[in-house]
C-alpha cells in the first residue's frame, strides 16, 4: 500500500481493487461464510474451539487466495479492523447480488 489510508471511506475500493481475481472473492466469501458459522456455532454450543476455529478458517481461507492468487499482502496486517468489516461487507454484499455494482464503483470490472 503506497499511500497512507485515513478513513474507511478510501480503505473500501482499495480492499476491492485487493480483491480483483473474482477467485480469491470466492474464496473469501467461502472462508468468512465457514468462519462465522463455526463462530456462532461454537458460541451456541459453548464449545470454545469452534469459535477458535471459526476464526482460524475466517483468516486461513483469505490468507491463503491472497497468497496463491493475488499475490499480494492482506490488509488485516495494516487495517486489521476494517479489514475484518470489510470481509463482513463484502461476503454480504455477494450473497445479496450487489457486489458487482461496488466493483465497479472502485474501478474493477
Amino acid at each position: 500500500m503506497a499511500q497512507r489510508i485515513a478513513t474507511y471511506a478510501e480503505f473500501w475500493p482499495y480492499y476491492l481493487r485487493e480483491h480483483a481475481d473474482p477467485r480469491t472473492r470466492r474464496v473469501h466469501v467461502l472462508g468468512t461464510l465457514l468462519g462465522i458459522g463455526l463462530f456462532v456455532a461454537g458460541l451456541a454450543s459453548g464449545r470454545w474451539w469452534l469459535v477458535l476455529a471459526g476464526v482460524v478458517i475466517g483468516y486461513l481461507f483469505a490468507w491463503v487466495s491472497h497468497m496463491l492468487i493475488e499475490r499480494n499482502r492482506p490488509a488485516t496486517f495494516t487495517h486489521p479492523l476494517w479489514s475484518l468489516g470489510s470481509d463482513l461487507r463484502m461476503a454480504w454484499l455477494f450473497l445479496t447480488g450487489r457486489l458487482e455494482r461496488e466493483l465497479r464503483r472502485a474501478g474493477l470490472g
